[in-house]
């Protein structure tokens, strides 16, 4: 079971084959995403060359595909995991700590909410972004790329 991160729901929005290839090989296998990753696509329809058409792209993809979204338990599993990463990569002086900027940290707060949404839900990640193995250092994570950026499409 995944979910798919924003680079990697962009890819299969732009007709990726090395992604496509491999989602037709799951079979009936849970592929989702989350909300958060919707307002992501949302916003790069709006601020695209083509606004109309992309929104409408997305629209169709979304409505293939579940969407998980924040609720109470979420919650709970983000402020966990996001304290998990202060403990772990933030500084060590109390003064400091209650002033911590996560971004600081090298992390965005919409990556920690994917996260806590994948872990509430029992999920592996598929992200090319490098903030979700970071994040496996300080909390248990199953993530995995499906792309590179480094790779040719």
């Amino acid at each position: 079971m995944y979910l798919l991160d924003t680079n990697h729901c962009s890819k299969i929005l732009s007709g990726h084959s090395g992604i496509s290839r491999k989602l037709k090989s799951l079979g009936d296998v849970l592929v989702a995403t989350c909300v958060v990753v919707r307002g992501e696509l949302v916003y790069m329809a709006e601020k695209s060359a083509n606004p109309s058409d992309n929104r409408e792209t997305v629209a169709h993809f979304l409505d293939d595909i579940e969407v998980f979204p924040i609720d109470e338990k979420t919650a709970n599993v983000y402020g966990k995991l996001k304290a998990a990463l202060v403990a772990r990569f933030g500084p060590r002086e109390k003064a400091k700590l209650r002033r911590i900027d996560i971004a600081r940290l090298g992390f965005r707060e919409n990556d920690i909410w994917i996260a806590a949404t994948a872990s509430r839900h029992g999920l592996t990640i598929v992200t090319a972004d490098s903030d979700f193995r970071r994040m496996q250092q300080a909390v248990d994570l199953d993530v995995e790329s499906w792309w590179t950026p480094s790779v040719a499409d």
